[in-house]
């Protein structure tokens, strides 16, 4: 086609959006700025009794070591810190969040905590969307950091009423459960993976026999399973699930239309449906997790650390014993790595309180007796 098709007067557009990305670059600059200054959480090695040494065939000692990535020492107190900075840089490198963006999640747990944090730092109102029971220490925790709670009646209006407000505010729906396995970079850009293997490199078994991790989004779970993939460690990927989590009926079937009416009792893990970022050919066993067997764990490791942690990293615990008494069973040696999530002060009324188990019908003894006999001789009697 030759010649001018415009009407006639009619006068080139000249769109200039070059102060957004000037917005852009300050708002990755002040997270990039706020990550060197939290630098990386500690990698702590959990002593274990004495039966978890021998001799090897070649008369060197050995033997099957335990360590706990300590993901609470982030200035948001939990894993879900990585998880919003990596949601946030996603978003604003996509153009999603500009100047005054208002940032919307369907949340009332850590993620929101933290998403509230990074949204203060580059100066963007945040609205979490929760339903009317969430307790008012959770709604405290979220205003703490600067953000709103917007209440709806019942949870299952979450996801709608966040939609509903992206449309009406002009905002952008941030929404971890889809977006939390593609916003980090798996390959290796400051994430978990990379971290463990760092902080592993001068241990006796520097490449993990195993990492344990629980699933609430599927993010962390994606982001490891794809790393030991592409850097092709010889390292297997264990994924523990709660009670009323449907992601172990999922893997077991291979159908990821399972749902459940009921919700998980460990806070920041399990799920009534399978989530977006719920990968699961990454994943190479399952673990179903007891939530008394959750409950009993995290006072034991509490217990031997001196201080309390949160109820998904009991479930990280149950896991990762019962994996090194099999490697101590066969006499393999190795390393066995797992997140400690969040502290457990956060929980003070209700995984550490005896009023709250017993509403929920919650008997920690008989798996606390696992774990003694465990402790004491190194054989898991489930």
């Amino acid at each position: 086609m030759t010649g001018d098709v415009r009407p006639a007067g009619a006068r080139t557009v000249d769109i200039d959006r070059r102060l957004d990305r000037a917005w852009a670059d300050n708002a990755v600059r002040l997270i990039d700025a706020d990550t060197r200054r939290s630098a990386d959480t500690h990698l702590l090695r959990v002593e274990l009794p004495e039966w978890s040494r021998w001799t090897a065939d070649d008369g060197r000692p050995t033997g099957v070591d335990l360590y706990l990535k300590d993901e609470s020492t982030h200035p948001t107190g939990s894993l879900k810190h990585r998880l919003a900075r990596s949601l946030f840089l996603y978003a604003i490198c996509n153009g999603w969040i500009t100047e005054g963006t208002p940032v919307i999640e369907a949340s009332s747990g850590s993620t929101a905590v933290s998403e509230a944090y990074f949204a203060r730092l580059i100066g963007v109102p945040f609205i979490a969307v929760m339903a009317a029971s969430t307790s008012p220490a959770k709604t405290a925790l979220i205003e703490r950091q600067g953000g709103r709670c917007h209440l709806v009646e019942r949870a299952n209006q979450v996801y709608d009423e966040a939609l509903r407000l992206e449309r009406e505010l002009g905002g952008h729906f941030i929404d971890q459960f889809t977006m939390a396995e593609r916003a980090t970079d798996w390959r290796g850009n400051n994430n978990i993976a990379e971290s463990i293997f760092a902080q592993m490199a001068d241990e006796e078994h520097p490449i993990p026999t195993w990492i344990v991790v629980g699933a609430g989004t599927g993010g962390t779970s994606a982001t490891l399973g794809r790393y030991l993939r592409y850097r092709r460690h010889p390292t297997w990927l264990a994924v523990v699930d709660p009670e009323n989590s449907v992601f172990l009926p999922a893997y077991a079937a291979g159908d990821g239309s399972i749902t459940s009416d009921a919700g998980s009792r460990i806070e920041g893990i399990g799920r009534p449906r399978v989530e977006p970022s719920f990968v699961s050919q990454v994943i190479d066993r399952m673990i179903g997790v007891p939530d008394a067997a959750s409950i009993a764990a995290t006072h034991a490791i509490s217990d031997r650390l001196g201080r309390r942690v949160g109820g998904s990293t009991g479930t990280n615990m149950w896991g990762a014993l019962a994996l090194v008494a099999e490697m101590v069973a066969e006499r393999r040696a190795g390393s066995v790595v797992t997140l400690l999530c969040d502290s457990g002060d956060r929980y003070a009324t209700t995984y550490f309180d005896d009023d709250w188990l017993a509403a929920q019908q919650l008997d920690p003894a008989g798996p606390a007796a696992v774990l003694e006999e465990f402790f004491a001789t190194g054989r898991w009697i489930d």
